[in-house]
């Protein structure tokens, strides 16, 4: 039995069908015998659509009360995929990011980890439940809520894994894992099996968007072993590891 830390994108939970064909994925997961944590972004262009709405009202809203806002999209999409897997059999109980224990510093917009302390995470873990944690959030010390910034809901799950131990991080997204270009504008792009994270990072900072940097810098810190993947096939995605790690002793690669 592996514990293993999923996270979806807000393509894969655009919509309610997608948020159902999201939970299938985690149960599946779960029924073969794992821990299953889940970090979930907000649905589709959610987040985009609070920014214009404060803007509307004001162009240079203050900063803590934009975060404050911004929060609310994975609140909702993390509450709606908790209601997702009740539905279909399962036990699930939702966290925000300052509930599973992300302690940040003051940055608002752009705040830096400080701590995960995911002790009810855990708790829900022990429990039998599915874990579903608000991506992209923490809690600063006097206790407002704070951003991450872009890309910010992969740093969470890789952070979460880390914290919890877990055996490897899933990133969701809607293309089929790592390629060596990007398959929606180079339909000759081949899939890559398996990469180094010095490859992800340099790959990061010539333009590719597949994995946030931040997200892969924690990653290669700790050693934790990431699989993209797609939310929409079952294709093996692409593992990323350290050097001379064998990408085969990943588990749930099938």
């Amino acid at each position: 039995m592996a514990l293993i830390v999923q996270k979806y994108g807000g393509s894969s939970v655009a919509d309610t069908d997608s948020i159902k064909r999201v939970a299938r994925r985690i149960i599946e997961t779960k029924r073969k015998g794992n821990d299953v944590a889940v970090v979930v972004s907000a649905m589709g262009d959610t987040t985009d659509e609070l920014i214009d709405q404060a803007n509307e009202i004001d162009t240079q809203p203050p900063a803590r009360e934009l975060d404050m806002l911004m929060t609310a999209g994975e609140r909702i999409s993390m509450s709606l995929l908790a209601m997702a897997i009740h539905a279909q059999g399962e036990r699930a109980h939702s966290f925000t990011g300052s509930q599973a224990g992300f302690v940040t510093d003051a940055r608002y917009g752009a705040a830096h980890i400080r701590a995960v302390k995911p002790d009810r995470v855990i708790n829900a873990l022990h429990q039998g439940e599915i874990g579903i944690v608000a991506g992209f959030q923490g809690v600063n010390s006097i206790g407002d809520a704070t951003t991450l910034g872009r890309g910010g809901s992969d740093t969470s799950a890789v952070a979460l894994a880390v914290a919890l131990g877990a055996d490897v991080c899933e990133i969701y997204t809607d293309v089929d894992g790592v390629f060596t270009a990007d398959p929606r504008i180079v339909p000759t792009a081949q899939r890559i099996p398996a990469i180094s994270y010095d490859a992800v990072l340099e790959m990061a900072a010539s333009g590719s968007k597949v994995l946030a940097l931040r997200c892969v810098e924690y990653a290669r810190r700790f050693k934790m072993p990431l699989h993209v993947r797609s939310s929409f096939s079952h294709l093996p995605g692409t593992i990323v590891v350290d050097d001379g790690v064998d990408p085969r002793t990943v588990p749930n690669i099938g």
